[in-house]
């Protein structure tokens, strides 16, 4: 499966509408962290999954996501002794659009980034009045390069 996304950042005083939506919690970690290739482990909510990343640009890659049961992941995190990336999830749908919301905790508190899945990279969509500076070719703001400065 080919992913597709755009990166955006996000002001924290753009943030009140937020308040009216329930917000999930994920933890993600990486078993496999190279530029071209990532492995990474996630509970999110009540759920886990285990995905493969590959290739080099941050607009698209290739993606297979498989769910595994939530216990293998926090064994793998634990056993693994992985530095765990921990954020809020918000789902908001704008324009026939889903845009998620993430709201990043700990060393990485005060970051917030909105993304976009697209079907094609060419696909024309409204942007939010909440969005700020696109960052999808800036590969800083990847999960796989955020969670080196935990």
């Amino acid at each position: 499966m080919k992913e597709i996304e755009r990166k955006y950042l996000i002001e924290r005083e753009d943030l009140s509408f937020l308040q009216l939506i329930e917000g999930e919690k994920i933890k993600q970690a990486y078993i496999q962290n190279e530029n071209s290739r990532t492995v990474r482990v996630r509970t999110k909510g009540e759920k886990a999954f285990l995905t493969v990343k590959i290739g080099n640009e941050s607009l698209s890659r290739d993606e297979f996501e498989y769910q595994i049961p939530v216990q293998d992941a926090l064994s793998m995190m634990e056993i693994l002794q992985l530095k765990v990336l921990s954020k809020t999830r918000y789902e908001i749908n704008f324009e026939n659009h889903l845009w998620e919301v993430d709201v990043f905790e700990g060393k990485l508190d005060g970051l917030i980034i909105a993304e976009i899945e697209l079907k094609a990279e060419d696909e024309s969509f409204i942007t939010p009045p909440w969005v700020g500076t696109e960052v999808t070719n800036d590969s800083s703001y990847l999960n796989a390069r955020l969670i080196e400065k935990l």
